[in-house]
């Protein structure tokens, strides 16, 4: 199954340097998701030809303008496409009220259904379970409230040991019924053909976590994220602005790979980067101090969440 980022946006609270606000496409399967909303986000799924009509949840990890002031925009770019299957907004009480009065004032009419459900900056929540996936949010430590979001890959039907289909010929229910990761019993309940001699051992399963603003948080932060195969953590400020990053709720990339070190990830994306670096390659060496298998989210590029 297809599991992929999409970098929309890379910088914090101001585009500069040919990078815009903050902004990802998750493609799982035959779903995309969009996480964060930064101005220009619509722009940026055109630009790099995204189908971005295939979006049916986003998710909004905080107020701040840098990422949601997308939204109003792509919002209406539905609406003029004459969408009409139901939209899911995932974010902080009070997005809801800043959408309607836009709405309002604007009059513009939504003529596809639009539903808000509320974050909890508090605790880890499952807010949305599909098929393939399921996606948690978790409290980030932020200056207003603010959660991160894990995707996670759901267990699919494993694959059957070829040579013992060879060597026993077993009914169509049965291997059905392994498949699904159960034993094949009899009428009494004994089991008859048993899942770990039928079937191949399942691949491990793939994760992303998006970490969109967060202070340095080596406890709380790790405890949440532990095991992720693939994590976004923000990397705002270089090593020579470490007392900058803890007075604004920010990190550092160096703490962003401490983070990641800490929570055994197997990858590490950085991102959210302040105006001031031009040259992102310093962030890069400063992560890589402490977690070797680190990059640079770049816009346009699309990640594989292995």
């Amino acid at each position: 199954m297809e599991f992929e980022v999409t970098i929309l946006g890379s910088n914090s609270a101001i585009p500069a340097h040919g990078r815009n606000q903050t902004a990802q496409l998750v493609n799982i399967g035959s779903s995309s998701i969009l996480l964060d909303c930064g101005e220009g986000t619509q722009i940026q799924l055109r630009r790099f030809k995204t189908k971005y009509s295939r979006i049916d949840h986003i998710f909004i990890s905080h107020l701040h303008g840098d990422h949601y002031y997308g939204l109003m925009g792509l919002l209406s770019t539905f609406q003029l496409q004459k969408r009409s299957k139901l939209l899911t907004i995932y974010g902080p009480v009070g997005l809801d009220e800043i959408i309607t009065a836009n709405f309002k004032y604007s009059n513009t009419r939504i003529n596809f259904p639009l539903r808000f459900i509320f974050t909890n900056p508090k605790e880890k929540e499952l807010v949305l379970e599909e098929k393939n996936y399921r996606v948690f949010t978790f409290p980030l430590k932020h200056r207003i409230p603010c959660t991160g979001f894990i995707i996670q890959e759901k267990q699919g039907m494993l694959s059957m040991n070829k040579q013992m289909l060879l060597e026993n010929k077993i009914s169509i229910e049965a291997i059905n019924t392994l498949r699904k990761g159960m034993d094949f019993k009899d009428a009494k309940g004994d089991p008859i053909y048993l899942v770990k001699d039928y079937t191949l051992p399942p691949k491990p399963l793939r994760s992303y976590a998006f970490c969109s603003d967060t202070i340095f948080d080596p406890i709380d932060l790790v405890k949440y994220i532990d095991g992720v195969s693939t994590v976004y953590h923000e990397a705002t400020f270089g090593d020579d602005e470490e007392v900058r990053a803890k007075e604004t709720f920010h990190s550092t990339a160096a703490q962003a790979g401490k983070i990641a070190s800490l929570a055994g990830v197997k990858k590490l994306i950085l991102g959210h980067y302040s105006t001031r670096y031009l040259d992102l390659n310093p962030l890069l060496e400063q992560a890589k101090g402490t977690f070797d298998n680190a990059y640079l989210s770049e816009e346009g590029i699309t990640y594989q969440i292995e």
